[in-house]
């Protein structure tokens, strides 16, 4: 049987790339991302919430976590992580869960990053990077750059503090 021919759409076609700027620093972003007690308070753009918050914080390790919507939604995410550095980048996929399992609806890996600029201040990079063109124009569609930039928005206000 003949290998399957790779996805020949070129990157662009399939990433959706969120870029803000703040004074919040690198670390405190960071801290953000990775402190299951702070998810809840800042991940979704209200009134969605996030619940049941878990995280092995390495590489392989699993995070999972409830999407909760206002009219009693609630969606289960899990996935595992494939790069962590702390306090400049944080690269995760739903392509998996606990102990590598695979996941048969996979969606994206996402790659967030945190860069401190010589003004001090820090560029933050949010990339969901999908398999198929479909999959990134569907998460489009569904309010990936106002979701995620709301949840970047109560980020900084949450660390800010």
């Amino acid at each position: 049987m003949p290998l399957s021919a790779p996805i020949d759409s070129p990157l662009s076609e399939r990433e959706l790339v969120l870029v803000r700027e703040t004074d919040v620093p690198a670390a405190k972003l960071y801290a953000g991302w990775t402190s299951p007690e702070l998810y809840p308070q800042w991940f979704c753009p209200k009134p969605w919430y996030v619940t049941d918050v878990e995280m092995d914080l390495r590489p392989g390790g699993f995070s999972r976590m409830t999407m909760c919507g206002p009219d009693g939604e609630r969606f289960p995410n899990a996935g595992v992580y494939l790069e962590i550095v702390p306090n400049e980048k944080i690269v995760f996929t739903d392509a998996y869960s606990a102990n590598w399992e695979p996941n048969p609806n996979h969606f994206f890996t996402a790659i967030v990053t945190f860069e401190t600029l010589p003004s001090g201040k820090t560029r933050y990079t949010a990339r969901a990077r999908h398999w198929t063109k479909e999959a990134c124009e569907k998460h489009a569609a569904m309010g990936f750059m106002d979701g995620w930039g709301k949840a970047f928005d109560q980020l900084v206000e949450l660390m800010s503090k």
